[in-house]
């Protein structure tokens, strides 16, 4: 396995737009890829600008696949 955490500090004017693309993709890339197995999304408590992604995937070759992807491109 392969695990991949990141944090995001997001000003306040895009917390909601940041959150609900986030969101989307995680669904996004649990539903296309085969080999993500989690993608977690955690904003702290009673500090929404922070947000935590925890990602699974099976190998570094499928976080690649992630990277490549066109829904991340487009997230990114």
């Amino acid at each position: 396995m392969f695990v991949v955490v990141v944090e995001f500090t997001v000003r306040a004017e895009f917390i909601e737009p940041f959150q609900n693309r986030v969101m989307q993709q995680a669904q996004d890339s649990l539903k296309l890829e085969v080999d993500c197995h989690v993608f977690d999304v955690c904003v702290c408590c009673g500090k929404e600008s922070r947000v935590l992604l925890y990602e699974i995937y099976t190998d570094r070759a499928a976080f690649d696949a992630h990277l490549a992807s066109a829904h991340f491109r487009d997230f990114k």
